[in-house]
């Protein structure tokens, strides 16, 4: 009986050493596959289980607040992106690491007609309001380099916000929705397939893990430029010392070579930094799309 205890006791203690990546959207995301990706190696250099737990929903800003209220002992993170933080939120968190910057691919339907970016944007100024783009949420970088199109090539497309790239992505398959803007993890597999049609890329300059499409810019609207990113985040009171050895962590997993090749496979450029540089890039990111949101009226969530 006493043997027993002590092995309760024992499987209950362990159950609290792992550590919990929080997806803040649906399984099938940009966020979700680069957490998965990433978990097996965590564990294996911390020598403790890393699980991930998608809880999507308001843009990803549920899940946000899940990780900013549990204990800032380092065993919870949030694989964060634009959507979820915004300046009501961003102070509840310490940045951790840039786990992947990458741009966006633009993805269309097999049934919608436009074939290139200049194509795509003659229809929508013949057909103003007609053709529907989905994103992961209100002010995530899916949205927003959709509404930086429109801005710039003046068109008027109807925004269909759904709780993550996943649900997003089923219902292009399907016919529901026409385009995306959506990370290349996330579309790529269905482009292969024959599901989907991808236009371009949405960075300054071609990846070179999809070096034969070309950028917006090239394609047909010169200086656009949109990057999504992914990175981990603690809550704001997790110790320096715990930030900090997570964030070494992670950058050692990001430099590995294996994990590397998998995440080009999918189209994701693997990044890694510091806490503080991570910090700047947090806040240079969401200076650049702040005016664009206050001049389309956009609100986050």
């Amino acid at each position: 009986m006493r043997f027993l205890l002590l092995t309760l006791l024992l499987l209950s203690g362990s159950a609290f050493c792992q550590t919990r990546i929080v997806v803040p959207f649906p399984p099938g995301g940009g966020a979700d596959a680069l957490a998965r990706l990433m978990a097996p190696k965590l564990a294996e250099i911390s020598k403790e289980p890393v699980i991930v737990e998608n809880k999507p929903g308001a843009s990803g800003h549920i899940g946000a607040a899940f990780v900013a209220q549990s204990p800032a002992d380092g065993r919870t993170l949030l694989m964060s992106s634009t959507a979820s933080l915004s300046e009501k939120n961003v102070h509840q968190f310490a940045p951790v690491t840039l786990v992947s910057a990458s741009p966006y691919v633009v993805v269309l339907g097999l049934k919608t007609k436009p074939n290139s970016v200049t194509e795509l944007i003659s229809f929508a100024r013949q057909n103003p309001g007609k053709l529907t783009f989905g994103s992961s949420g209100t002010g995530a970088a899916s949205h927003l380099s959709a509404e930086l199109f429109k801005s710039m090539a003046k068109v008027d497309l109807l925004h269909v916000p759904y709780k993550g790239t996943g649900p997003a992505v089923t219902d292009l398959l399907a016919g529901q929705i026409d385009l995306l803007f959506a990370p290349a993890q996330s579309v790529l597999p269905h482009v292969k397939a024959g599901k989907l049609k991808a236009l371009a890329t949405t960075g300054a300059r071609r990846p070179e893990t999809i070096p034969d499409l070309p950028t917006v810019a090239e394609a047909g609207l010169p200086g656009y430029e949109a990057v999504g990113w992914f990175g981990l985040l603690a809550p704001v009171a997790t110790p320096k010392a715990v930030v900090e050895r997570i964030s070494v962590d992670a950058n050692k997993v990001l430099a590995d070579a294996e994990t590397r090749t998998r995440m080009q496979a999918v189209g994701a450029d693997p990044s890694g930094n510091t806490p503080d540089e991570f910090a700047r890039f947090i806040r240079d990111d969401m200076a650049k799309w702040a005016k664009l949101m206050r001049e389309a009226g956009i609100k986050p969530e």
